[in-house]
């Protein structure tokens, strides 16, 4: 008996002897199956092996099934996966936690060269500078996201913190209103210290913050954003930091030194490369908008190789500031430690740029790369006031 098949003509058929079951002719007998599972598959798998000897069309036919099974099973599994993510980290993405350390950097560098002036750190007034860096970062965020949201930016974006709550309204009024909170502990800050220059730096830099993104300004949208970022966590908010580690006191007076800007200029560096890198995975997005970018003007091919010199003039930069003095010695040491790390960011974005699953993760590497050095600048200062002699800040202005 021949495996069915509609289509197929005699000559393409095995032959096989009939033998017709008596059991068939017989009603009454139950009747049982013409095969059992285990001879099925032989049988079919000989039929379809004879059958595509003749018709060239068999195997094409079954593959394509086979094929159409398998996109289905894909496209099925990439949902799965996509719902999975959706839902394991759409929140940690809103909330940006790892960014956070833009607050802590600049504060942790300025407090630390305050220390190495006067060898005095106030953990009472971090905590509180502290706190009112995170409320004011977080305003750049919601801010952000809103006004990303009203020019289109992020229509696709499901972890735009208004996309998911759904309140565009709502999520301005807590932006500025963190805003305000944060500021007015900068305040407080300033009047416990009792330098009047150290909250000029920080309202520059939380101007930078507002014409980066804000109407009607929006400078971010002109490909800006990188020397504002630089500015505003860089000479200003590290500056600034520094000094609000001083006192009323003639005892813990500080002046302005050529060591905390030199490692003010790393802080701001560092951050920068942070928001360069979080637009590789936005290119064809901000295109659409008219959002001009570094990347949308230059492509993701020169943009891995802006990134490979970038790195290569921070460290080239922290050599020379080492040889002039600028920085004690343990500073150079230890931010030299970091080089794998730095190695790591060009090595991933010059293989990844054209990757936007993948190149989304940059940005995170140069967190850790933001973070680390920071670290290590921030552990060369304290140890170089174990050294006193060893090293002494140059002041430039008192």
């Amino acid at each position: 008996m021949a495996w069915p098949c509609s289509s197929c003509s005699l000559t393409s058929i095995p032959t096989f002897s009939l033998h017709t079951s008596p059991h068939l002719l017989n009603p009454s007998s139950p009747s049982l199956p013409l095969y059992n599972r285990n001879n099925i598959a032989p049988l079919k798998s000989h039929h379809l092996i004879k059958t595509n000897r003749v018709h060239s069309w068999g195997k094409p036919l079954q593959a394509s099934s086979s094929k159409n099974i398998g996109a289905e099973t894909t496209t099925a599994q990439n949902e799965e996966e996509e719902e999975e993510i959706s839902k394991g980290t759409l929140i940690w993405r809103a909330i940006k936690l790892p960014i956070y350390s833009v607050a802590l950097v600049p504060l942790t560098v300025g407090s630390a060269a305050a220390y190495l002036q006067t060898g005095i750190f106030m953990a009472r007034r971090y905590v509180l500078l502290l706190t009112s860096s995170v409320l004011i970062i977080t305003w750049l965020n919601l801010s952000n996201d809103v006004y990303d949201f009203d020019t289109g930016a992020d229509k696709n974006k499901k972890e735009s913190v208004v996309n998911m709550v759904g309140s565009r309204t709502g999520t301005l009024v807590a932006a500025y209103t963190l805003l305000a909170l944060g500021f007015m502990g900068l305040m407080l800050a300033c009047a416990e210290a009792g330098n009047i220059r150290s909250i000029l730096l920080m309202t520059c830099a939380i101007i930078c913050g507002y014409i980066y993104q804000c109407p009607p300004f929006r400078l971010s949208y002109q490909g800006l954003g990188e020397p504002l970022c630089f500015s505003a966590f860089g000479p200003f908010a590290t500056t600034a930091f520094y000094l609000l580690q001083s006192s009323r006191s003639e005892l813990y007076h500080l002046p302005l030194t050529g060591t905390v800007l030199s490692a003010s200029l790393f802080v701001g560096f560092t951050t920068s490369l942070i928001l360069f890198c979080s637009h590789f995975h936005q290119v064809d997005g901000d295109e659409n908008v008219g959002k001009m970018s570094p990347l949308v003007r230059i492509g993701t091919k020169t943009g891995s190789q802006v990134v490979k010199a970038a790195i290569i003039l921070l460290y080239s930069l922290l050599l020379a500031l080492g040889l002039s003095n600028s920085l004690p010695i343990t500073c150079i040491v230890l931010c030299s430690l970091t080089l794998p790390i730095g190695k790591l960011v060009v090595n991933y974005v010059e293989n990844n740029h054209t990757d936007k699953s993948k190149i989304f993760m940059a940005k995170y590497y140069c967190v850790r790369l933001h973070a680390l050095f920071g670290a290590a600048l921030s552990l060369g200062l304290v140890a170089a006031k174990t050294f006193p002699k060893a090293y002494t800040p140059n002041p430039l202005f008192a």
